[in-house]
């Protein structure tokens, strides 16, 4: 059996009682009272020239885009892809993002919302609740299919941010982070799975540079509670999901330009 398929099923072999422990374990080391707690955040906002073509960016899923700890908005990775693409567009960023959400969560308090914005690119960030709180994979990837289909079915692209590297939370002990790591492989790699099916679907390779970032043990590119990015980390988030947002402006533009033809014949 190769690496990736053994880390799949590496969590489900475990008795249940034990998933159940080291869950509880985990959860818990997330909210420790000794640490300072933050509030979750809108990045919404508009940015570039109003005389330059409409992109409207929507953003949905968990703290990845709420970003709790991060002291300037600006700093979040969303906004600094949305500064980084103003010079091109008119970048209307609207976020239904809210933090602690799975899958299930986007699909019941989030999906119609986002679909009833009419995004040129959908930005979704999901799966690291449904990583520590132990929905079934084939669960997660149902939901997830459904999200991807609804969204692609409304925008001309869709970027999936995926699961990093878990295990490098400062807060996690040593044994909860070998488990964070397993749980968060199986998670992106059923995320890897599910977008191969849906067409004008983009995902970035968080499992490289950028986790390798992360286990370097700089504590700056986490936020004060230990456990979320500081802004220093989304920058970092940034820099890996920037070629990826390219590629799906890629895509969008094509998509405009084929319209512009057929409406010139």
């Amino acid at each position: 059996m190769s690496r990736s398929r053994t880390l799949l099923y590496t969590l489900p072999a475990l008795p249940v009682a034990v998933v159940g422990v080291l869950l509880a374990q985990v959860l818990r080391t997330a909210h420790r009272p000794d640490l300072p707690s933050f509030p979750n955040q809108d990045p919404s906002g508009d940015f570039g020239d109003l005389s330059a073509p409409r992109l409207r960016l929507v953003a949905l899923g968990d703290s990845s885009i709420t970003a709790p700890g991060v002291l300037d908005i600006d700093d979040t990775w969303i906004r600094r892809i949305a500064r980084s693409i103003a010079d091109r567009y008119f970048v209307e960023l609207r976020s239904v993002a809210v933090g602690g959400s799975k899958a299930h969560d986007v699909i019941r308090n989030q999906l119609d919302a986002a679909v009833a914005l009419h995004p040129d690119l959908a930005l979704i960030a999901v799966g690291a609740n449904d990583a520590i709180r132990a929905t079934p994979l084939d669960r997660f990837a149902d939901e997830l299919r459904h999200i991807l289909r609804t969204l692609a079915a409304e925008a001309d692209a869709v970027v999936i941010m995926g699961v990093g590297d878990m295990g490098t939370v400062p807060r996690l002990p040593t044994l909860l982070a070998g488990f964070a790591t397993r749980r968060s492989r199986a998670i992106d790699e059923t995320i890897t799975r599910v977008v191969a099916e849906v067409p004008n679907v983009f995902r970035p390779p968080l499992w490289g540079r950028v986790s390798e970032q992360f286990r370097s043990g700089d504590l700056t590119l986490f936020s004060g509670d230990l456990f979320h990015a500081s802004g220093e980390g989304h920058g970092v988030f940034a820099e890996g999901l920037r070629p990826t947002v390219e590629r799906a402006l890629r895509k969008i533009e094509s998509v405009s330009e084929q319209a512009s033809e057929r409406r010139h014949r």
